[in-house]
């Protein structure tokens, strides 16, 4: 389950997760332990361009995640909540920086897009130091994001 919400997001989460555009897709990217700011920071920023031209660095040997399908959206009225899950991630022979965290965001369009135009929308605290081993990121059973 996500570790935060960034603002710009709060209460569209569901909607990009819909995937509304025609290129459009979930990216997942891995950002590096050193120079990782705190939730209260990150959380302000509005474009990826943004974050990563603070002090949190991009994990890139890693490399990032696309997510274009599988993501679904359950309402739970018995608890009042929308539950958002998608499938768990696979990186091969997982090498580079530590990491830890994952952040979940928006590109509106997959083809002509840039940093400026991905819109961060969670936080996954995820803590590994890359041995060169296939690494799975487990998505919650509940999903990575929960609106209440």
């Amino acid at each position: 389950m996500a570790d935060f919400c960034f603002n710009i997001v709060k209460g569209k989460v569901r909607y990009y997760t819909e995937l509304p555009a025609a290129n459009d897709a979930l990216i997942v990217v891995p950002i590096e332990t050193t120079g990782i700011e705190t939730d209260s920071t990150l959380k302000d920023y509005d474009d990826l361009l943004t974050l990563l031209a603070g002090t949190s660095n991009e994990q890139t040997t890693m490399g990032r995640k696309t997510v274009t399908a599988s993501i679904v959206a359950t309402v739970d009225d018995t608890n009042d909540r929308v539950d958002v899950d998608m499938p768990d991630l696979v990186w091969t022979a997982a090498a580079g920086n530590a990491i830890s965290a994952l952040l979940v965001c928006y590109d509106p369009d997959t083809t002509t897009g840039t940093d400026s135009t991905v819109v961060p929308l969670v936080k996954l605290d995820c803590v590994l130091t890359p041995d060169g081993t296939d690494f799975t990121a487990v998505i919650a059973a509940a999903g990575f994001y929960r609106a209440a």
